[in-house]
């Protein structure tokens, strides 16, 4: 019924469940992937640059996690998007709401918004439908 890949890369395993739960009470979602590190996630993506269909639309990325965070994800990303099969939005998700973070993340080009966790149903509502429309 879906027409939206949502991906969550986030160490925490709790956060991983909620987000879960939350995304698949959401019709417009069709496929939901989790990471708990952005090498696994890089790894993904860089595995599958030409099936649009295997890809996130909209990723929400954690800051800190173990193996390689969100940042050097991001490093990575940038190096392998021009081999991506269509547009990727990515969401910066922090506890932190310290302004270096989020100074930090906002320069990325191709981070479109920096969210603070805890992030609620309504708000992963919001950007999946501000993506679709």
């Amino acid at each position: 019924m879906g027409n939206c890949n949502v991906c969550i890369i986030d160490d925490d395993i709790v956060y991983q469940f909620t987000a879960k739960k939350f995304l698949e009470k959401i019709s417009e979602v069709s496929k939901i992937m989790i990471f708990s590190n952005g090498l696994e996630a890089s790894q993904h993506l860089h595995d599958k640059p030409t099936t649009a269909e295997d890809l996130p639309d909209i990723i929400f990325l954690d800051i800190r996690m173990p193996v390689m965070d969100g940042f050097t994800f991001l490093e990575r990303f940038k190096t392998i998007k021009p081999n991506i099969a269509k547009p990727i939005t990515i969401y910066m998700v922090s506890s932190s709401p310290e302004s270096k973070d989020r100074e930090k993340a906002l320069a990325y080009s191709e981070v479109s918004e920096y969210l603070i966790k805890p992030l609620t149903f309504d708000i992963f509502k919001e950007k999946i439908y501000s993506f679709l429309n």
